[in-house]
């Protein structure tokens, strides 16, 4: 068996992030939909917008090392989408819906958040500069979106949902 190489680890883990953001773009009209607060059915509905721009940014990716961009099926962000899931049904009609919706929604832009800056780090180690630019402009974007639910967190959802 052929040595495996940070290149081949680097193209494993884009491929499993490209499937996750494919995943996360289907499940992101659902959470909109089950939001109670209208601002935070605004940020499900910007983020899928911004997910649509990550996964061609990835598409990007995948042209400058030369491979097909192909998702590999990841079975953590399809555990976390799952337990997303299970809230949307356990919690609905209750004061403590979009706490619990936020909270999966940070569980996913933590895991998301994870990959990008690992993908980063590889791309800037293996000589890929551009790609560790448009890694890094996902990351940003992730890590602010994190920070906008913990806003909507604090505003209001956490407090809603402990009256």
């Amino acid at each position: 068996m052929a040595e495996k190489t940070l290149d081949d680890l680097f193209h494993d883990t884009l491929r499993d992030i490209y499937y996750a953001e494919k995943k996360i773009l289907k499940a992101l009209p659902k959470m909109a939909k089950g939001a109670q607060s209208p601002e935070l059915k605004a940020a499900f509905e910007k983020h899928y917008d911004e997910t649509e721009g990550q996964i061609e940014r990835l598409e990007q990716v995948f042209e400058l090392i030369g491979k097909r961009a192909r998702g590999k099926k990841c079975e953590a962000i399809e555990g976390i989408i799952e337990e997303g899931e299970e809230i949307l049904d356990e919690y609905k009609d209750t004061p403590a819906l979009d706490a619990g919706l936020i909270s999966s929604a940070q569980a996913v832009e933590h895991y998301e958040i994870a990959r990008y800056g690992t993908l980063k780090r590889w791309a800037t180690v293996l000589g890929l500069k551009d790609a560790a630019k448009l890694l890094d402009e996902t990351l940003q974007q992730e890590s602010k979106t994190d920070g906008d639910l913990t806003k909507l967190a604090d505003a209001a959802a956490n407090a809603k949902a402990a009256a």
